[in-house]
């Protein structure tokens, strides 16, 4: 384990240190997501029964934050190992690509889950939370934060430069997420981009995140967690096959 521990530490480090770019900043961005949104919309838009738009813009605005940074540690760690060349020293020591995929993964998720509760605890100031089902809010939390981690690690082992990498998150992450819910319900939306909306697993991590709060939501929390779950294990899976093959590591 003290290969997985080393590297572990590296990237938790490697974010730590610059923690004013890789937590304070994302941490007063969602803040002024919620100052302007919640300003405008609070006395126009009512999403679930009793309760405030701004509380419900708190959840989503968590878990939004908590998915952006943990995919932005991981891929951001790879591609610089890559374009710098220091990579190799990730590679040489007797390291299992389970000892990497963990490492890499786990540190993204306590980035993600260091942000999210760095925005809660800021945005919670502005309206009244409820916990109706904490157990709920952990689990997505989680599950999240690791499959941002996990699309984190694909795409930095894909890119070879930053563009690419920066392809991979302007067309695909941020996209998926501001698409998910976190400043709406979908049931708002046409039928037709409801539907859409159905093939977005980030609205399901979003909506049962949501849901630990308030014990509302759009889909059945147990019906997310089972599709948040599988697809989880799909992207590690798949994670874990380019690791073990090289594939754009080894060269």
């Amino acid at each position: 384990m003290t290969g997985f521990q080393t590297l572990f530490y590296k990237e938790v480090l490697r974010f730590w240190k610059v923690a004013t770019q890789t937590i304070t900043a994302p941490i007063l961005t969602a803040m002024l997501y919620l100052l302007i949104f919640g300003h405008v919309l609070e006395d126009h838009v009512q999403v679930y029964p009793n309760v405030r738009y701004t509380a419900f813009l708190v959840p989503g605005l968590v878990m939004m934050s908590v998915l952006q940074n943990s995919f932005a540690n991981s891929s951001s760690s790879l591609i610089q190992s890559k374009i710098t060349g220091n990579l190799v020293f990730v590679l040489l020591p007797p390291l299992s690509h389970w000892d990497l995929f963990a490492a890499y993964v786990l540190a993204a998720v306590v980035r993600g889950l260091a942000v999210g509760l760095g925005v809660f605890l800021v945005t919670a100031w502005f309206t009244e939370l409820s916990f109706f089902a904490p157990w709920w809010i952990a689990i997505f939390a989680l599950l999240g934060a690791g499959i941002l981690g996990t699309m984190g690690l694909i795409a930095g082992i894909w890119a070879e430069k930053f563009d690419q990498l920066a392809a991979f998150q302007n067309f695909l992450i941020m996209p998926a997420t501001f698409l998910s819910g976190v400043f709406y319900s979908i049931h708002s939306l046409p039928p037709f981009w409801q539907t859409v909306s159905h093939f977005n697993p980030f609205f399901y991590m979003i909506d049962g995140f949501r849901y630990g709060f308030f014990g509302q939501s759009d889909i059945n929390p147990l019906t997310s967690f089972l599709i948040v779950g599988v697809f989880f294990i799909m992207l590690a899976g798949f994670a874990i096959r380019m690791l073990s093959n090289g594939y754009k590591l080894r060269h």
